[in-house]
Parts: structure tokens; sequence; C-alpha cells
């Protein structure tokens, strides 16, 4: 019989399945035909007219595109932000012609631009126009954000500045696997950069000499008003002084200037210097005023301009500066009301969040800057009658999927503390992490945090090239969002690990998790990318640091993702310990894995010396670790306590209450399996972890909360042993620290008898 639960789930299962079969794009494979135009960037050191022709109508198609759809759009009375996403089409239309989708690759920090982004693709043949204009902020292919679909950018943007850093993990590794043509053009917005992720990206980007090239819309608008109103503040020489390379141009919108930023930016790629492209825009200088009237002669919208500014009671003669990217670029009401608010002149008004609610598309269609010029029509047609590039785009591989996968016989012959000794389960990420290394140097990234002789990668490291390794200091948030860049520089069997201490990952590295609610695969999933994120000194296990060094919640904080994980470890010895490493390296997808600091006995075998986990031995969520005839009860135990369940079961027993352990080793568990051990212990179970379950009053958290809900309809007497108020603590090692919270052997025994 179903429970409320399983109704929900199946109904949801069901639901999804609707969703991606009726979408247009969500597929493993898709196929696209698209117009043959491609710039060798290497090869061509100037646009020839045809190029230009071509650009600028490619342009003007897009425009067209984001205008309609968002006519349409504002049918069912929504908006989105036309003004942005109209100003990164012309940038964006050179880099998709520049872009090869491998060696060459592009991403967008300010992801709200996303119908410029979409009206692109859809220029150029990706996706299908219609389905732009009808289905954009309507559809899951056509979401509000930028979002990974062909000829797009598998880095889908959420946070303003975080895909600064992520596009600099992916250009990294583009470069060590595939050379110093590598090249990945990042565009972004004049808000986002001065984010703390964006800052400290660009530190990562000259630190490790990273080929990427920032292209920056400063189009002087924020989402409140003005950028000087908000943030008057130069990025040049900000940015500068991190190191990146400033490249002056004077407007996005000057194709045969742009493509020579685009070259120069290029060339210093190659020689890894990453860059950035700056648009200065047109202001009055050497004698030459840049004034209402020079502006519209320069766009071609005199008329326009005039009756706008006579309206507003502001002269012609009036001295502006003109953006380098224009917000709401060819719409002129719009783009003039931009223009009047970067300048503090009457009718200013800023387009953020434009939209096409009460006005007249066919008539915005009909604006000067909307027509093509016969040299661009003629370009247009020769380009669209030629035969199209096919371009077939594949998803990602399935979370599971084979990856770097150390053989039996290499495994075997490593030598692993044996029971009877106690040594902390990071000596067996350790020797896991260097075998993974060793045998696979070319596939295997290190992200660092200055922490590795503590969290023991270093061994690891020394198999691997400088250009596989990457110390970013105490930026713990920006290793994070590198490594998961670093994820999708390739869709081959790769390992990526960042390792920091779990207080860091509950607190300052959550962005690197967080990124992953917004990574869709090509086939509509939302996953956790090709990353392993090291929880370093989990639990209480802090070698008497006191609260400094506390990730009390490192349990929690996994459950919490795991909809994005393919598993999360958390080993209960350093032979544990090794075995979830060699598993989470063999299979592509997300991986959380929680590692205490301090010593554990190793564990072995009932009635044996032999320890519980051989070297070869298949990771497995649930280990039977003591088993006893008419055993009612049992301890499931998670990570470090393990022993004191073992230790518990010994006393139980022996005082004729016999007592069955269980060591879970990971998330999620297979299905049924609890409800399975449910039936079996009728007697009752107690559950045991090394972090925060608070109470009942407060709402179960960590392993006890996945425990107590799956018993729900059951019936079943439970208890959980972990820690229930934080808030005072001695500093002392983690035995003490364990009896001071009540995770003891005593304290379990008593919960099995009150059972």
């Amino acid at each position: 019989m179903m429970n409320n639960k399983d109704i929900l789930r199946s109904r949801q299962e069901k639901v999804n399945s609707r969703l991606l079969q009726n979408s247009a794009y969500m597929r493993e494979e898709i196929k696209s035909e698209v117009l043959p135009f491609r710039i060798d960037i290497r090869a061509t050191s100037g646009l020839d007219d045809e190029q230009v022709q071509i650009l600028q109508a490619l342009e003007i198609e897009a425009a067209k595109t984001a205008i309609l759809s968002l006519e349409s759009l504002a049918t069912i009375n929504e908006l989105d932000h036309l003004g942005g996403g109209l100003d990164l089409i012309p940038a964006l239309t050179m880099t998709l012609a520049i872009t090869d989708f491998d060696t060459v690759a592009y991403t967008i920090e300010h992801a709200h631009t996303s119908i410029g982004y979409y009206s692109c693709l859809a220029t150029y043949g990706f996706i299908d126009r219609e389905h732009v204009i009808n289905r954009f902020r309507r559809s899951i292919d056509i979401p509000g954000h930028v979002s990974w679909l062909p000829g797009g950018t598998q880095l889908n943007g959420g946070r303003l500045g975080v895909m600064i850093p992520a596009a600099v993990g992916q250009a990294l590794g583009k470069r060590a696997l595939l050379g110093n043509d590598a090249w990945v053009v990042t565009h972004c917005g004049d808000a986002g950069w001065i984010s703390g992720q964006a800052l400290n990206g660009f530190n990562g980007a000259d630190l490790h000499g990273a080929p990427i090239t920032f292209v920056m819309h400063r189009n002087g608008i924020q989402l409140s008003g003005a950028t000087s109103d908000i943030m008057d503040k130069d990025p040049r020489p900000i940015i500068e002084a991190l190191g990146i390379d400033i490249i002056e141009t004077q407007s996005l919108h000057d194709v045969t200037g742009l493509y020579a930023a685009y070259r120069e930016a290029k060339s210093l790629a190659k020689r890894g210097r990453p860059s950035l492209i700056y648009p200065t825009g047109y202001d009055s200088a050497n004698n030459k005023p840049m004034d209402l009237e020079e502006f519209a002669r320069m766009y071609g919208i005199q008329d326009e301009t005039r009756e706008f500014a006579g309206t507003q009671g502001v002269s012609m003669d009036t001295r502006v500066w003109v953006p380098g990217a224009l917000m709401s670029y060819r719409d002129i009401v719009p783009m003039l009301e931009n223009l009047f608010l970067v300048n503090k002149l009457p009718g200013g008004a800023g387009h953020h969040d434009g939209h096409m609610k009460g006005r007249d598309a066919a008539a915005i269609l009909d604006n000067p800057m909307m027509k093509m010029t016969e040299g661009q029509l003629n370009a247009l047609g020769r380009l669209t009658s030629a035969p199209p590039r096919v371009v077939t785009t594949h998803a990602r591989p399935a979370p599971g999927s084979q990856n770097l996968r150390l053989s039996d016989e290499v495994v075997r012959g490593l030598d692993l503390p044996v029971p009877g000794k106690k040594v902390s389960a990071r000596a067996g990420s350790e020797a896991a992490y260097a075998a993974v290394a060793s045998e696979f140097p070319e596939s295997v990234f290190v992200v660092s945090c200055d922490l590795d002789p503590s969290t023991k990668l270093l061994k690891a490291r020394k198999s691997l090239g400088r250009d596989h390794q990457f110390e970013m200091s105490i930026e713990e948030q920006i290793a994070a969002l590198m490594a998961n860049g670093l994820a999708m520089s390739s869709s081959a069997p790769q390992l990526t690990v960042f390792s920091t201490f779990a207080a860091f990952f509950e607190g300052i590295a959550r962005e690197g998790f967080e990124m992953w609610r917004y990574q869709r695969n090509l086939n509509g999933a939302n996953e956790g990318l090709n990353v392993a994120f090291h929880l370093s000194h989990v639990g209480a296990c802090t070698g008497r640091d006191h609260f400094s060094g506390w990730g009390l919640d490192w349990i929690s904080l996994a459950i919490g993702y795991l909809p994005y994980l393919h598993r999360f470890y958390a080993p209960a010895d350093a032979r544990a310990a090794f075995i979830a490493v060699r598993d989470l390296a063999a299979h592509y997808g997300g991986h959380i894995i929680g590692i205490p600091r301090d010593v554990l006995p190793i564990l072995s075998r009932q009635d044996s010396n032999e320890p519980l986990w051989q070297t070869d031995a298949a990771w497995e969520p649930i280990t039977k670790f003591r088993s006893y005839e008419k055993a009612e009860h049992a301890i499931l135990a998670i990570g470090a306590p393990a022993y004191l369940a073992e230790l518990a079961s010994a006393k139980l027993t022996d005082s004729r209450c016999p007592t069955d352990v269980y060591i879970v080793n990971g998330l999620p568990l297979p299905e049924d399996s609890l409800a399975t051990l449910f039936r079996k212990y009728r007697g009752g179970i107690v559950t045991v972890e090394d972090g925060i379950i608070a109470t009942r009053t407060h709402g179960l958290r960590g392993f006890a909360s996945v425990v107590s809900s799956a018993s729900y309809g059951c019936d079943m007497k439970l208890d959980h042993v972990g820690i229930v108020d934080p808030r005072v603590a001695p500093s002392d090692g983690h035995e003490e620290t364990w009896e001071h919270f009540g995770l003891t052997a005593e304290v379990i025994v008593e919960c099995v008898k009150s059972l």
C-alpha cells in the first residue's frame, strides 16, 4: 500500500517525465542546422566587408526576435530584462562567430540578459526562433536565466559575479586538456564585477594565468538606477590591480573595433594573460564635442532624438557621455531614456527590467535601427542560402557513469592500516587520492586553500603537473566555484577535488554547492557537476579547536544537496575512507565526502582480526557490522561513532539484550533499505552520528531526520544519539568532547534499553 510520500513521488516522476517529453530541446543528443558562419580568430587578422555586414545583420535579426518575444510575454502580463538582453546581442553575436564549443568557449555572468542570449542562438539556427518568441519564460527549454541549449554555454548563470571564477576554472581546465589555444570569453555586466566572487575570481585568473577574456557591458545602468548612483567606481584600476590586462575599445557596437579587441585578447590568452575588454564610450575630446546631435548622427536617429529631447526640454547641443554598451540597444525610446539617465538629464529612466507591456512592437521593428541596409540584406541572403552546418550537442554523462576506475590489481598492492591500530580516516582518503592521481595524472585536478597538509591532498598533488593543481590560499568560496568550472572543461572522465574544512564548506564555500542547483544538463536535469567536495574535520573531531573549526552540520548540509549528488560518503575509518574515494573517482557526478580529523580504530569483522573492509571491496551504502541471534534491536551508526556502536552492542548483548549494528557509509540509501530494517527490528532502532540532530521540539536534523521520516506510518520505536545543544562545549580531545555531548557507548546502551 502506497503512503502519501510514495504517491507524491510517483506523481512528481510522472509530471517530470511529461514535461521533458513535451520539451523541444531537453534531450541526450540534439542536432542543429546552423548558419555556416565562422571566423577563425587565429587566422583572421581583420574582418572583411562581408563579415561586417553579416554580423550587423545577425544583430538586427536577434534584436527583432527579442522584441517579439517580449511582446508575446506581455500577453500574460509578464516582463523581463529586455534592456540588458538587447545590450548583450552585439558582442555575443561576435562571440558566437569565433566560438568552436571545444577549445574556444564562452559564458555569461549577468545571466538575466537571457533573452539576448536565446535570440542570438535562434538567429544562428541553433534553436527555433518561434520557440524563443512564444515560449521564453514559459517552458523548461527557454527559462528566464541563461541555461544550456545547443550553441549555448554549459555554465548556466545564477547569482551575479559567480560565473567569473567558474569560467576561470573552465579556462584553466581547457588549457590543461587542450593546450595553449584554449580560450574562454565571459560576458559580464557593470554590476557583478564588484562582488566578492568576481574580485576573487579575477585574482585567481591572474594567479594561475587563465586564458580568459571578460567582455564588460558597461552601460551605466543597474537594477534601481544609474551605476554612478549605486557603485560610482571605475572598474578598470581595481580589476587591473588584480592582474587583469585592460583592453579599451570605444564601443561594443563598433564591429571592427570590437574584433580588434578580441584579437588582442586572444593573443594575451595564448600567453596566459587574462584580460578585460572595456568599452569606454564616447565623450567630448580633442575639440570634438559629443553632444546629443552627434550621438543621434552616429546612430542614425536624428528625428527620434530631437523629438525625445524636445519633449524633455533638453537642447541637442547638450554634451553627453555615450556608454560603449547601450542598454535597450536598437529599442530607441528606452535607449534614449537610459542615455538620459546616465547623464542625469530630465526624462531619464532605467530599463534593467525592460518590457513590451502596452507598447507597439510593429512600430519598434520599423524604427531606423531595426532596418537592414541593402548590403546587410544581401550578405545575410547569401549566408542563409548556403548549405548549413550540422552541429551535434551531447548531454553530459549521467551521474554514476564510468569515470576514473582504479583496478583491483592496483588497490590490492596498497598498504592500509589494519585492526589494532588507531589512525585518522584521512590516511585512507590520502592513499586513495594519491593512487588515482598516480594512475590518471592527466585527468585529475586539485583546487587547494592552503590546507592540503591537513586535508591530506599533498601526496596526490605530487603526481600532477602544475596545470592540474591550483592553490587559492584562503579563498574557499572561489576555490569551490573554480572547481565547478574545471568540471565543465570536459565531459570526459575526470576527477576534480576541492578540499577544505567542513566548517568552511558550511559557511564560506557554500556557494560551490549552490551553483549545482542551477546547472542544467542538456537532458533537463539540474544536477551536481563532476566534482568531489572533500569536507575535512567533520563533526566534533577537530583537535581541541573548540568552536573555531567545527563542522557540526555536515550531514544536514549533504542531505540538503542529495538531489544533485551521485553520493554522499561518511566513512567510519581509514579503510572505509579509501573505498569511498575510490568509488567517487570511479563514478561521474557530484560527490561530497566527510572525513573526521582525529584518530579512530580500524574496524574489524565480527570475531575476527580481519579488517571490516578489504582494499578491493566495493563501496556499499550499509555494512552489517555486528549480528547476534534473536536480536530485536539495532544501532545505525554513520561516520566516526561506529566504533562506539560496537562497544554498546557488546554491552547490550552481554546483558541479554542482543543488538545488531549497521554502519551507514553514505547516502542516498537503497530503496526500502530502512523499511526492511524496521520490519526486522520490531524492538526498535537507535541512530548515532557526530553532528547536530537538535531535538524533536526543534525538529530533527542530520541522519536522525532521515531515519525518523522514513519511519512514518511504520509504528517504529526510534531514538537518536547526536549533538542536541552545541552552544556550550569544552576545548578538548574528541572523546572528551563526545562525552560532554553524550556521544558515548553508555548513552547508546541507555537509549536502546529505553526503547
